[in-house]
């Protein structure tokens, strides 16, 4: 075979083995496995578990104690709307259970991006205050109710002052000073209207006699 032919042949041989290897490199490509739902459902949460990790046991526990206290003052407003005599309880009422749930729904968003599983229930001592103020209606109910919620609201404030200066996460200690005032606010109707609730029982008592 003359050394022309022989360099033709050679050249064939070479371009018939680049695209196979092309062929084999596209058929790699187009095998290869993406990443299935399961896959990122589980970096999502590993993300969640490592935002977790991070944060400071005081943090954690302000977030749960915070998100126990809010079930607990809704479902408490719901009974004040259904139980209590005062129209000004009645009101209080249904004002803290409306504030408290909006409140609740934004610790629910920060607690989810920080992968901070909340307790699904109000805690032991609220669920027996709960249980206990469920058995009175008129005028017990509502000196009881002020009464829990006065004090309520001082242990809310003094907490939640606490957070908003010494919080280590940002988002939470914003949540904190940023509920703060409306706190606050709870507070200074829970005294007042439990001041009124204590004068109208003892108007009654004087117009009885």
């Amino acid at each position: 075979m003359s050394s022309r032919k022989l360099i033709h042949a050679a050249s064939i041989a070479a371009l018939a083995f680049g695209v196979s290897q092309v062929a084999l490199a596209q058929s790699a490509t187009s095998t290869a496995p993406s990443a299935s739902p399961s896959t990122k459902a589980t970096t999502s949460q590993s993300t969640g578990t490592t935002a977790a990790a991070k944060l400071s046991r005081g943090d954690r526990k302000f977030v749960e104690e915070a998100a126990q206290g809010g079930m607990a003052e809704v479902e408490l407003g719901k009974l004040a709307e259904q139980h209590a005599s005062s129209d000004q309880v009645k009101q209080f009422g249904r004002k803290m259970a409306t504030d408290h749930q909006k409140a609740n729904e934004q610790l629910k968003k920060i607690a989810a991006a920080k992968g901070i599983n909340l307790p699904a229930d109000m805690s032991s001592g609220d669920r027996r205050e709960f249980d206990k103020l469920s058995k009175k209606t008129g005028a017990d109910f509502d000196h009881e109710y002020m009464k829990e919620m006065v004090s309520d609201h001082k242990k809310d404030v003094k907490d939640f002052q606490s957070a908003a200066k010494s919080a280590d996460d940002p988002e939470i200690k914003n949540f904190a000073s940023s509920t703060l005032p409306t706190l606050q606010q709870h507070l200074d109707m829970a005294q007042s209207t439990e001041a009124a609730t204590k004068n109208e029982g003892s108007t009654k008592t004087s117009s009885a006699r």
